[in-house]
């Protein structure tokens, strides 16, 4: 198509919009209206055209299964609230602290119960932090980092069993499907694992400040100011599990049930598919198959369980929905991400990458530029996901153009997102976690800040030099 340079201005519209109104979905609007016009300048074709790409991506199967997986995911947690097990889990964990490292401790003991959304294992286990950093003198700023780099930089590591896996993979398969390359998505997506040097680096910068010399609390602000200066409706979650009984098993019992179940279906699948090691099976499975798979056989066993446990029925369905709408934000911003991607992809986008900047940029270059570009952006707009979705179409059609691995740079994208939801004062992690505990958010922020900056270079300097060993 020609002035295929046109492609890049939904994008900049995206990314001007969300820096300037500090929220992701206006920006996707307005990018998509944009591409849509480009496409069809005339009115009523240009809106046509958004109607179109919005459902052409509802009507393709792989993204109705990512959306039916994030939908039933929220409503197992859900569930999984209003049954106890939350506050079960908050009892237990609440007996085995003795010390003031212990404290710290418990906070990463807790991620094979909690890792599957950041909401939800913030929201989870900060009340819980809270009423036990009351017995010691903990700065509430070491304690909310804990809490938040064990949070946000391992759940991004995790290969199955959480709301980032169908999400993070969708992009990855949209970036192969955009370009015609004939790579397996997941396999792709296990590669850029390790790639993650943000979330690397951050987890051994996390591991360490838990147990070096703990630092005592510092009170620049009373609680009471800094819950008025941000408050977050999440907070109102430690009243909620003040009302329900303690029932642990209603959350292990599920959680182990999905990721059980996930890897076991990951595996069998593959198998079939002719994979003959465990890699080469969940390689070549089905991914966004089985993981709704896994999750909707874990909301038909846990009902079951639940009822058998004497839980209200009327609760749990309520719950349920109530948990699955929670996750709807999440899924309008896919299904705008996917529209704007086919609408740029109309325009030319591919092309004008691959005659352009494929040819100007060098493959060792790439992975290091898409990491602080989406780093930047991430920044200013606080969410992974909208940093993911802006920078992935990108990165793979950059790498593509210009020789660079797939793997890195797809890993180079997810880091700079991982960077923009752990640092930014507008991120969810650090508003709820800073509302919980009682600290001003911009001052929290500041304070991580120190330690996400140096996370930040060493995965710049790594890039770098991964860019020209993996070219």
């Amino acid at each position: 198509m020609e002035n295929a340079w046109l492609s890049l201005v939904p994008f900049l519209i995206v990314i001007a919009l969300s820096i300037w109104l500090k929220e992701i979905l206006p920006g996707l609007i307005f990018g998509l209206l944009a591409g849509s016009f480009i496409v069809n300048p005339d009115l009523l074709g240009g809106l046509e055209e958004v109607l179109n790409y919005v459902l052409k991506t509802l009507s393709d199967d792989t993204n109705i299964k990512i959306i039916g997986f994030l939908y039933l995911f929220g409503g197992l947690v859900g569930m999984m609230k209003i049954s106890g097990g939350i506050k079960g889990f908050s009892e237990w964990v609440g007996k085995k602290v003795k010390s003031e490292r212990g404290l710290l401790s418990i906070i990463w003991l807790s991620l094979p119960f909690t890792f599957m959304m950041p909401m939800f294992r913030i929201m989870m286990i900060g009340p819980v932090i809270k009423s036990l950093m009351e017995k010691s003198e903990l700065s509430k700023q070491k304690v909310g980092f804990t809490m938040d780099v064990s949070t946000a930089s391992t759940i991004v590591l995790l290969p199955a069993g959480t709301a980032f896996t169908g999400f993070m993979l969708s992009l990855v398969e949209g970036g192969i499907e955009r370009n015609q390359l004939d790579l397996a998505p997941y396999e792709i997506f296990l590669s850029s694992i390790p790639f993650n040097f943000f979330a690397i680096v951050m987890l051994v910068l996390g591991l360490i400040s838990t147990f070096r010399k703990p630092e005592k609390q510092s009170r620049a602000k009373s609680e009471k100011a800094a819950a008025e200066e941000h408050p977050y409706h999440g907070i109102s979650l430690k009243q909620e599990l003040e009302e329900v009984k303690a029932e642990p098993w209603h959350l292990i019992v599920p959680l182990f049930l999905l990721l059980g179940l996930s890897m076991f279906l990951l595996w069998q699948d593959g198998r079939e598919k002719g994979g003959n090691t465990v890699f080469q099976a969940f390689a070549k499975a089905d991914a966004t198959f089985v993981m709704l798979l896994a999750v909707f056989l874990t909301l038909v066993i846990t009902f079951l369980f639940y009822s058998i446990r004497r839980v209200p029925l009327k609760e749990t369905l309520y719950h349920f929905y109530d948990g699955g709408n929670q996750m709807m934000q999440a899924i309008i911003l896919l299904i705008l991400v996917w529209a704007l991607s086919l609408s740029a992809e109309d325009i030319g986008f591919s092309d004008f990458i691959s005659s352009t900047l494929g040819n100007v940029l060098p493959a060792s270059f790439v992975p290091v530029i898409i990491f602080l570009l989406g780093s930047a952006v991430g920044y200013f707009i606080g969410s992974s996901w909208g940093t993911w979705g802006l920078f992935m179409p990108l990165g793979i059609s950059l790498a593509v153009a210009s020789g660079a691995s797939i793997p890195l740079t797809a890993g180079a994208v997810f880091a700079s997102g991982a960077f923009g939801a752990m640092t930014s004062p507008l991120g969810d992690t650090t508003i709820t976690t800073a509302s919980i505990l009682g600290m001003p958010v911009v001052e929290y922020a500041r304070y991580k800040l120190k330690f996400t900056a140096i996370g930040c270079a060493a995965a710049a300097v790594l890039y770098a030099a991964a860019g020209f060993l993996l070219k």
